[in-house]
């Protein structure tokens, strides 16, 4: 990584910890267990704009907060701590995977394309937070369970996620933001810029 992808990757890291700030205390459903994050909102970034690498660390750093205030601010532990963070890297690989096999950004409909996209860059994370809490929470500390991934945070996080969606498709249709963030990369992996239209 050169010196504006490493500020990239930094400055979505703040961005998604300052979104899940915010969420977080202004949507503490269950206080240490269930709140709303929008934090994903960098990591999607990341991934759709500077590819599967810049998505992933970025997606680390998204997870900090998230893995302290669930983690050893909550019911998770030092399991939290580790986990959580990774999830969103996840988040953050499969969107560069995705928007690179996709062309995300390159086609005429991709601010609609997003929202798929959006939804299905989740799914890698949603697989590990089940994990997380039917098998390796019950393991390593005596508590979690399927149960609460299906009955609380399954449906809390699709709800996001579906926002989210929606906010992505039109984050890469604006092009002022597109050539805005293809600026930290000496070679931009994906929607570098869009293309204008017949109607231009």
């Amino acid at each position: 990584m050169d010196a504006k992808t490493v500020s990239f990757v930094l400055m979505m890291g703040v961005l998604g910890n300052f979104l899940f700030v915010i969420s977080y205390y202004s949507g503490n459903l269950i206080p240490g267990m269930i709140a709303i994050d929008f934090s994903l909102i960098a990591a999607f970034i990341a991934g759709f704009y500077g590819g599967p690498k810049t998505g992933f660390i970025s997606g680390l750093f998204v997870g900090i907060f998230p893995g302290i205030m669930f983690g050893p601010m909550g019911m998770g532990s030092w399991l939290g701590l580790l986990c959580l963070p990774l999830g969103k890297g996840l988040t953050g690989l499969t969107a560069g995977i995705i928007a690179r096999g996709s062309g995300l950004g390159k086609k005429q409909y991709s601010s609609l394309l997003a929202i798929p996209a959006t939804l299905l860059a989740y799914i890698p994370e949603g697989l590990f937070t089940y994990a997380y809490c039917a098998y390796l929470m019950p393991f390593f500390l005596g508590s979690g369970g399927a149960f609460i991934f299906t009955l609380y945070i399954l449906p809390k996080a699709i709800g996001e996620v579906t926002i989210i969606g929606f906010l992505m498709a039109a984050i890469i249709g604006n092009r002022g933001f597109s050539d805005f963030v293809s600026r930290f990369f000496t070679k931009p992996h994906v929607v570098p810029k869009l293309k204008p239209s017949k109607s231009d």
